[in-house]
């Protein structure tokens, strides 16, 4: 039978004898797992910034009329030229509504939807922007701005006001940054917008809205919905766009063809219109999980070498056990309980050491024009950083513990004590 407590006794007395080789093999644990951890987090903490940047500005399904050429030709509706070889140049598109019909209706449909977790129209307007001699050209979108704060997170990139301000203002207008610096203007000014049509309406500035993306800031800037269908002399039902968030982003695809082909609308998933930025965002999450691998391999190898030649160290006391009548199981398990009480201590120490660098990360400075909400860089606090961390630590201690005392196990210590 096992006596644990005379095993973990003379595991403590060899740690504790040999000092400078225990504190050497729990720091060799410790960095690994701290490095591991600040690392990770930081990386991670990085690529969701830059995922939210774009996911935050972007509806996992948009819906709106396509302006596009007509399938059919009025040549091709002709019987006589049915088996002949048309062609036709300069095709025009077809004078088409901007405005999805029956919006409304569409949108009570997707808030009823279990799927969708909230829908919100738009009314998209090009517009100019007055001020003195100044005449800019940009876009003026209609929203309810209480929805898209909830649904598109737009209150963290507004740097002047608040959503609220512009809901409680009839003729108030969230201004883009960038236009906003051309024009010299600040929360509280008045611009004139004016229409297509050359109508002109003064708004009042209640707020400056920052993307962070200089071709959205210096032409795009938004409006109550009733505001911008009354400038554009529009009915109450008249949205050019519905934007909708799903609480699963990966039915977005499936769902944007059921509902094109159900509302005879062009409907485009996240997924199609982010390509690019999937690709990116899936190369960045493989390369931030393949340095953390190999972080964790190459302190894995530095664990084992190290525990390896602890062991080795103690061949002396491996004889002494042996011959005093402690069995090769007992001497495994002895070494064994070393290695995991190293691994035990330098993990705990590691994590501390890993939360405590991701602070301090976390309290540097980081600021840029095009990100106005992020004061300091991002760290990614994730439990499970520090669980497999921890759990790592424990593993390569345990492997690095076994195989030198699997060894040692079968180590005739007559042989030992004559120096052969």
């Amino acid at each position: 039978m096992i006596n644990w407590k005379v095993i973990l006794n003379i595991a403590k007395t060899h740690l504790l004898t040999k000092m400078k080789s225990t504190v050497t093999a729990s720091l060799g644990v410790t960095f690994g797992i701290g490095a591991y951890i600040t690392l990770v987090s930081f990386m991670t903490g990085l690529n969701e910034m830059l995922d939210s940047l774009i996911l935050n500005q972007t509806p996992h399904i948009h819906i709106y009329n396509e302006i596009e050429p007509s399938e059919k030709q009025p040549i091709a509706l002709y019987q006589e030229f049915e088996d002949a070889f048309n062609v036709v140049n300069s095709i025009k598109p077809k004078q088409s509504q901007k405005k999805i019909h029956n919006g409304l209706p569409i949108l009570n449909y997707l808030k009823k939807d279990s799927k969708v977790y909230g829908a919100t129209p738009q009314l998209r307007a090009q517009i100019f922007y007055l001020s003195g001699s100044i005449e800019l050209g940009g876009n003026l979108v209609g929203v309810d701005i209480m929805e898209e704060a909830r649904l598109s997170n737009i209150d963290d990139y507004i740097v002047e006001g608040t959503a609220q301000d512009l809901k409680n203002s009839e003729n108030g207008i969230l201004l883009g940054a960038g236009l906003a610096k051309k024009m010299s203007l600040k929360e509280g000014d008045r611009v004139q917008v004016s229409t297509i049509k050359g109508d002109v309406f003064p708004l009042k500035i209640v707020g400056i809205y920052q993307s962070g993306i200089a071709d959205i800031d210096n032409i795009q800037s938004y409006a109550n919905l009733k505001t911008v269908q009354r400038i554009l002399g529009e009915a109450q039902n008249y949205v050019t766009d519905i934007n909708v968030k799903l609480y699963d982003i990966n039915e977005a695809t499936a769902m944007a063809s059921s509902l094109g082909k159900k509302f005879q609308v062009k409907a485009t998933s996240i997924n199609e219109a982010n390509a690019q930025f999937e690709t990116g965002s899936n190369i960045r999450n493989l390369i931030t999980y393949a340095v953390s691998i190999t972080l964790l391999i190459v302190a894995g190898f530095g664990i084992y070498n190290i525990l390896n030649m602890l062991i080795y160290e103690k061949m002396k006391d491996i004889a002494i056990l042996k011959a005093t009548g402690f069995s090769g199981t007992d001497v495994q398990l002895i070494f064994m309980s070393q290695a995991m009480i190293i691994g035990a201590v330098g993990g705990i120490l590691g994590l501390f050491v890993g939360f405590v660098l991701s602070k301090l990360i976390d309290n540097v400075a980081f600021e840029t024009e095009a990100l106005p909400t992020i004061t300091t860089y991002p760290i990614n606090y994730n439990i499970w950083y520090y669980i497999i961390g921890i759990s790592f630590a424990l593993i390569s201690t345990f492997v690095a513990g076994w195989l030198p005392s699997n060894k040692a196990k079968r180590i005739d210590p007559v042989r030992i004590i004559r120096g052969t």
